[in-house]
């Protein structure tokens, strides 16, 4: 089962376990990761699950699709490693991933 670990804003960490084939989004929720709001529950509509991916990981996710990138253009603080947890599946490759949330998750 693959680690993640999640670094609130307040410098808060959790490091979880990932089921393969869940999300970020989820895993996150479980692990009591309580800056990831998830309004919509994952159906990538609303931005409030929004994550910034460490430098070192950017590369090895799948990219943005359309629908995501639409949804960040209205995310607060977006960067260029910005991502929706809602939207990076978990599998074994991304053991040891590191994720950032914003201070706020709002629009």
């Amino acid at each position: 089962m693959p680690k993640v670990t999640f670094i609130e804003f307040d410098d808060t960490v959790h490091t979880l376990d990932a089921e393969a084939g869940a999300t970020m989004m989820e895993t996150a929720l479980q692990g009591g990761v309580t800056s990831i709001v998830a309004e919509c529950g994952g159906a990538c509509s609303c931005a409030t699950c929004h994550v910034y991916v460490d430098d070192a990981w950017v590369s090895r996710l799948a990219p943005k699709s359309d629908e995501e990138e639409d949804q960040l253009d209205s995310a607060f603080d977006v960067r260029p490693n910005s991502r929706l947890s809602c939207q990076i599946k978990v599998t074994e490759e991304l053991d040891g991933l590191v994720l950032r949330t914003p201070s706020y998750q709002g629009r």
